[in-house]
């Protein structure tokens, strides 16, 4: 087995020198690293990662709880964790809850115990309840993703999800449609605080009855609330999806319908997923930061760690976009 003195005797340097590179928390000259790393890729040579915590206390492990792995936002999210983390020379640790309140109180409970250097809890769902277990830890914990009310004792790094409601009602009504339906999850409330207020500006109102709640966030779930809202109003001209995939299903139910996107209604989602792209007609959507959120997330939560800044507590709202496509147009007769 190579040990940390053979790639000393190979760089030529100390073994505390080989030991600072590998750390990260002495400076070592450029030069000097660039000979140590050479030494380990030719040698390869991998720490030993169990006797470093027990020297330095450290595991160099960050744990990520996210709600689900499928679908491209957590997905995106995910990569550019570990991406960060890689920069940093951490390692990560993923966590699922599968949208399952008890999985969720049972990972967290297990995690206060576990030796990890920090946390990172990505998305509310099922999870809210019980951030009480972590009042114990002893590692920072960063919150993002985060949509239903702020914690008043994490820091927070998330999305303006009432702005990108927003954004999504201002260009309906910019385009002359009054008539309109919201397809929704129901722990979307922000984002539909934010739609009914660009509504409000003119003086519309958007009713409860025109807000369907989808069975679940897929395909089926959209399509389902769609041809419910349709048959409720046909004179919607609008049709606002608080998920893409929400909105994907929206189209599907317009074409059984009979109705022609966006002739006789605009579709528009949330998240700007890759696949809206690919859709026909390619979906308008709500773009949001999520790999600016989870580095800055990240980077708030790894200053914590090394002590090089604070993770006391605050919030960092992210600004989403609006990406026209061509599912809307202006409403029928305006």
């Amino acid at each position: 087995m190579v040990t940390m003195q053979d790639v000393a005797e190979r760089a030529g340097v100390t073994k505390q020198t080989v030991s600072n590179v590998l750390s990260g928390r002495v400076a070592v000259r450029p030069a000097t690293a660039a000979r140590v790393r050479a030494a380990i890729e030719e040698l390869g040579y991998t720490p030993n990662l169990v006797a470093r915590s027990l020297a330095t206390g450290s595991t160099r492990t960050v744990g990520l709880f996210v709600p689900t792995v499928g679908g491209s936002f957590y997905a995106e999210l995910i990569e550019e964790v570990e991406d960060v983390l890689e920069e940093h020379g951490y390692h990560l640790l993923l966590c699922t809850t599968r949208l399952d309140g008890e999985r969720a109180r049972r990972h967290l409970a297990s995690l206060t115990s576990r030796s990890v250097d920090a946390l990172l809890i990505a998305g509310d769902r099922d999870l809210i309840d019980h951030l009480p277990l972590l009042a114990g830890a002893a590692f920072p914990v960063v919150l993002c993703a985060w949509e239903t009310e702020v914690p008043d004792r994490f820091p927070v790094v998330t999305i303006d999800y009432e702005r990108a409601g927003y954004l999504a009602g201002r260009h309906l009504r910019e385009l002359g449609h009054r008539r309109v339906a919201v397809l929704a999850s129901p722990a979307h409330t922000v984002r539909i605080e934010g739609f009914r207020r660009a509504f409000a500006a003119d003086g519309i109102s958007v009713p409860d009855d025109a807000v369907h709640l989808a069975p679940e966030p897929t395909l089926a779930g959209g399509v389902a609330a769609a041809t419910a809202a349709l048959a409720a109003d046909p004179a919607v001209t609008a049709v606002f999806a608080t998920h893409d995939i929400l909105a994907l299903g929206a189209l599907e139910a317009a074409r059984t319908a009979g109705r022609r996107v966006p002739a006789d209604l605009s579709v528009i989602g949330h998240d700007d997923n890759p696949e809206v792209r690919l859709a026909r007609p390619a979906l308008t959507s709500i773009a949001l930061p999520r790999r600016e959120m989870a580095r800055q997330a990240v980077e708030l939560l790894l200053r914590a760690v090394t002590k090089t800044g604070s993770a006391a507590n605050s919030l960092q709202l992210l600004r989403p976009e609006l990406v026209v496509r061509d599912s809307t147009a202006p409403a029928p007769g305006a």
